[in-house]
Parts: structure tokens; C-alpha cells; sequence
């Protein structure tokens, strides 16, 4: 892609940006949100045109091509948005519009379902082609949009964010995955936040930012300070935000509590001006863990309250929320937002009657909250009128932030408080993090990056198969000792 340059109504999206990408590797496409990644693989894919520049794929330019055409030379291109029917199965969804047929238009199920098990064979999976995609886990569901670009004969394909919700075994099998279609010549451009993987597989990287090219450069010619500064323009310390703080007094405990869900007969201590972080693989019971708290999934057994001067319990969100605790989700777009309205609305909502008189809202109270909270966090936007939806995944992470905080909580749990959020809105969550702790509020965080979890926890719980298998002081704390106690059995688990 030559000297690629992209306006919206006058907005300079892209600026005279140039990669190129060799047969048969891993060329990693990083930048902060903004950046231009993604419409720059948007002119790519064909879903839209340049204003300037050209495009040249095996020889032969490209730019112009339409959607199809683009898919028909052997570009395929999988977004984090996976676009799957849910209801159909997995050989149906590989070849969705170009199903095999026989006579009269009739469809050939065996041939469709043979032709599925081969490229699944070719991925090195085992998956029954006949599964409605409704009963695969998410890590399945982006193995049958690899299928699905195989299918296609795609020579080039390009993976947006293909790990922000997968870890451990998961994303091992994913990039075992990538260097067998390299191996086999297959070209992959690999866009993400999580700069540890694109260090891993990628074999040189392309850096955007504000719609410019910064740096193309051989991943052996980089370090992780230097990628960092390259994306956001500036140094950054890379060390985790500390502050002097101390343990504060015992705010919140829960004892021997379970739910219906994998939770079983945990039990943890939070103390004010603490971050408490949760690790374990995927489907350890860490985001159960948080419902429980939030009072989202219900009580089987065991109890959870506040202590202190916000003495309490509860057994809804609601009355959670009345005592001083909130749950920013790990999916902010499904339970975190109301994506359609305004930042102003998800702001004010959860405080809402403290801003009505007689069933009229005080709109300039509304409009100093959401400046105030826009001044705290650095939220970007264009109006506090402008809706949710059109915020970046960090300005939208913000947001939720920022509602919760109306509330004066004692307590906030953050679900994987930095997915699909660029290094420099995560220093900046973090700094928010410390900033908390300072003010005495207790944070629970659960993440999938251990050293996310390592950098910014006091103290470490270990989840595995639902339950609390370990604690680990921040100081004592290894990723090979979480790991350790996260896939050991239960009865192996130890207190560290």
C-alpha cells in the first residue's frame, strides 16, 4: 500500500501512509486508537476508497477493487467484530454464499461438510463441522473465521485484535496456528494493543500514528520502550504508576461464597487504598468471582459485606451500588454502556435522582458533571451530545469510569480493566488507578496480562476451576508462579 491517504467530511484520516508486507511472515500494525489502522485496512478490503495512493497485491494493483474482488484475489480480513451466524453451523458459516451445490441449486452437505473437516484438519483443530456456532466458546468461533479465510484461498490475511479476548492455552493455539499458515506461505498482518504477542510472532512492524506513518522496522531492531514511545510520541515510563500508599483499614469481606455458576466456596479480604488483582486462565471463575461481589449472579452459600462506617450487605446490583460498590464489566459495549445515547446520559444515570427535582433534570448540573469528569479522566470527545458508540475503546472505558465514580463507591471491581485499550489510555487508567488508591477506595482488578496484574496489585489472588487456589504478595510475585498455581489441581494449591 503506496502512499495511501483517507478524509471523512474534511477530517485527514490517513496521510501518505506506506506498508509493505513480504510472503510467508508476521508483519505487526500497531498504533494508539485513531491511529488509522483500522481504515487503512478498510481501503484495503475494499470497504473503502483512497483519496490518494495505490495499491499493488502480487504484482498487480489493487486500489479501486471492490469488496469481492478484493476477497477473490486472496485477501481476507478478520475483525474483532467476528461475523458468524450464531444459528448455523460451523461448515455453514465457513462457506456461507459459496456453498456447494448440486444439481438444480440443491446443496451438498457431504461435499460441505468434507470440504470444512479438511481446512479444519489444515488448522490442526479438532471440531465437529456439524456444531452450531452458538455452542463453540469464543476462542472456536475465531478458528472458524480463520477456516472461513482459508476457504476463501486467502494468501493475506489480516487479524484485528484476534487475542484481546483470549489467554493462556487459547492464544497458544492461536499463534501455533499462525506459524503454520506461515509456513505454509500464508501472509498475516497483525494488528494489537498487546505489544508482548506482537514482540512474539511478528517478524517487523508498522507503527501509525494520528493517521501518519511513524516507523517500519524489523522486530529484532526494537525494544518494547522504543515501540511504546514510537506509537504515543513521547517517552513513557513503562514501570507501572506506584504511589507510597498504605494498607487502609478492612473494608469489604466475603466469606466461603458460591454461586450457581463454576464459583465455589470463595473467600477474600479487601482494605481500603488496595488494588487486589485476580489471575487465572480463561474460565477460571474470575468474572463469576466479580458478579458475585456485584451481587449479579446470587448467593448459593457463604456472605459479603462492607465493613466500617459503610457497613452493609447486599444481594442485587442495585443495592451493591447503594453501599458503595461497583463492577466496571469486562464487555463495556453489552453491560456497560448504552452505546446509542449520549456521553452525557451514561455519565449522570446511575446518579439521576440526585440531579431531579419534581421530574425535571437539572441540565446544568449534568453539563458541569460531565465536563468535570471529561477533565479528570482526558475523555475525547467532541460534545458530551456525542453518543457512546463513537467514542475510541479507551474513551469509552473512561466513561464507564466516570459513571461509576458519581457514585462515591467504596469499592471498584474492573473486569479486564484495558482490553482493546492503546498503551497510552492504559498509563492513563493506571495513573486513574493510583489516583483511587490515594483517595482510600479498595479496586478488585481481574486481568488476562500477567503483567499487568504483577505491576499493579498489592496482593494476588490465583483463581482455578472456580476456585481461590492462591495469594501471592506483588513482591514475591513471578508470571511463572501465577501461571504455576493457575493450572495446577486444586488439591496442589498453595498459599504463598
Amino acid at each position: 500500500m503506496l502512499n495511501i491517504s483517507k478524509s471523512f467530511a474534511g477530517v485527514r484520516a490517513l496521510e501518505d501512509v506506506s506498508i509493505r508486507c513480504k510472503p510467508g511472515r508476521v508483519h505487526g500494525l500497531v498504533g494508539e486508537n485513531g491511529a488509522g489502522k483500522s481504515t487503512l485496512m478498510k481501503i484495503l478490503a475494499g470497504a473503502y476508497k483512497a483519496d490518494a495512493g495505490e495499491i499493488v497485491y502480487k504484482g498487480e494493483q489493487r486500489a479501486g477493487a471492490t469488496a469481492g474482488e478484493v476477497i477473490d484475489s486472496g485477501i481476507s480480513i478478520i475483525y474483532q467484530e467476528l461475523a458468524l451466524v450464531a444459528q448455523m453451523s460451523v461448515a455453514e458459516n465457513i462457506f456461507l454464499g459459496r456453498e456447494p451445490q448440486r444439481g438444480f441449486g440443491v446443496l451438498d452437505l457431504r461435499s460441505l461438510h468434507e470440504r470444512a473437516a479438511k481446512l479444519t484438519e489444515r488448522l490442526g483443530i479438532s471440531l465437529d463441522t456439524r456444531t452450531p456456532v452458538s455452542e463453540l466458546t469464543v476462542a472456536q468461533r475465531q478458528l472458524v473465521e480463520i477456516a472461513k479465510a482459508l476457504s476463501q484461498n486467502a494468501d493475506l490475511i489480516v487479524m484485528d485484535e484476534p487475542s484481546a479476548i483470549l489467554a493462556g492455552s487459547e492464544l497458544d493455539q492461536l499463534f501455533r496456528i499462525i506459524s503454520s499458515l506461515v509456513e505454509q506461505g500464508v501472509t498475516i498482518i497483525y494488528i494489537s494493543h498487546r505489544l508482548d504477542e506482537v514482540f512474539r510472532i511478528a517478524d517487523e512492524v508498522t507503527v501509525l500514528k494520528d493517521g501518519e506513518l511513524v516507523a517500519t522496522r524489523p522486530i529484532d531492531q526494537l525494544d518494547r520502550a522504543t515501540l511504546v514511545e514510537l506509537m504515543v510520541g513521547r517517552p513513557l515510563d513503562e514501570i507501572f504508576p506506584q504511589t507510597d500508599h498504605e494498607q487502609g483499614e478492612l473494608v469489604l469481606v466475603a466469606e466461603h461464597i458460591s454461586t450457581d455458576t463454576i464459583l465455589a466456596d470463595a473467600s477474600l479480604e479487601l482494605y481500603a487504598g488496595e488494588i487486589l488483582g485476580v489471575a487465572g486462565m480463561v474460565g477460571a471463575g474470575r468474572t463469576e468471582l466479580a458478579r458475585a461481589l456485584f451481587g449479579a449472579d446470587p448467593l448459593t452459600s457463604g456472605s459479603i459485606s462492607l465493613v466500617g462506617d459503610k457497613g452493609a450487605s447486599w444481594s442485587n446490583p442495585a443495592q451493591a451500588i447503594d453501599a458503595g460498590l461497583v463492577l466496571v464489566p469486562e464487555d463495556r459495549k453489552l453491560h456497560g454502556l448504552f452505546t446509542s445515547l449520549s456521553v452525557r446520559v451514561n455519565v449522570t444515570l446511575p446518579i439521576l435522582s440526585r440531579l431531579t427535582r419534581f421530574g425535571v433534570v437539572d441540565s446544568q448540573a449534568e453539563d458541569a458533571i460531565v465536563e468535570a469528569a471529561k477533565a479528570r479522566l482526558s475523555i475525547v470527545m467532541a460534545s458530551a451530545d456525542q453518543e457512546a458508540q463513537y467514542l475510541s475503546g479507551g474513551n469509552q472505558q473512561k466513561v464507564v469510569l466516570a459513571k461509576w465514580l458519581e457514585t462515591h463507591p467504596a469499592v471498584v471491581i474492573l473486569d479486564e480493566p484495558t482490553r482493546g485499550v492503546d498503551v497510552g489510555a492504559k498509563f492513563e487508567i493506571y495513573k486513574l488507578m493510583r489516583q483511587l488508591n490515594d483517595r482510600g477506595i479498595a479496586i478488585v482488578m481481574i486481568s488476562s496480562e500477567l503483567p499487568e496484574v504483577i505491576g499493579m496489585s498489592d496482593r494476588i489472588l490465583v483463581m482455578n476451576d472456580g476456585r481461590i487456589v492462591g495469594e501471592v504478595a506483588q513482591a514475591e510475585a513471578t508470571e511463572a508462579g501465577v501461571i504455576e498455581l493457575a493450572t495446577m489441581a486444586g488439591s496442589r494449591a498453595e498459599r504463598i
